[in-house]
């Protein structure tokens, strides 16, 4: 299963997503940003790839939806509702990722 996390600048908390579930029961896993001073900048490809798209915050599923509206007719999306708090690998995002995803993916203790 691919699964793509989007925040706004692929610094903090989608980035963090992905170092913690890459590789975990063989989930693909990629992160990027929605805004232009993204790390990296979620494009069409990435968009196409993802099995599930999980977005940190709903201002990333509009604006998602703004740029992407075709390639995300048939994608799930999930709203983790994380707001823009936390650097990277702060051991709270951490927990609160993991709580999130795991409602919807299996997830290791």
């Amino acid at each position: 299963m691919k699964l793509l996390f989007v925040c706004s600048r692929n610094k903090w908390r989608s980035l963090t997503a992905e170092k913690i579930f890459h590789g975990i029961n063989g989930y693909d896993v990629r992160s990027a940003g929605t805004e232009d001073s993204a790390r990296i900048k979620v494009t069409s490809g990435h968009v196409g790839w993802a099995d599930i798209i999980f977005v940190m915050e709903k201002k990333h599923v509009r604006r998602l939806r703004d740029k992407f509206n075709n390639e995300l007719l048939n994608k799930k999306f999930i709203c983790l509702d994380i707001h823009d708090d936390y650097q990277y690998m702060d051991e709270d995002l951490i927990e609160i990722l993991k709580s999130r995803v795991s409602e919807y993916i299996d997830v290791p203790e």
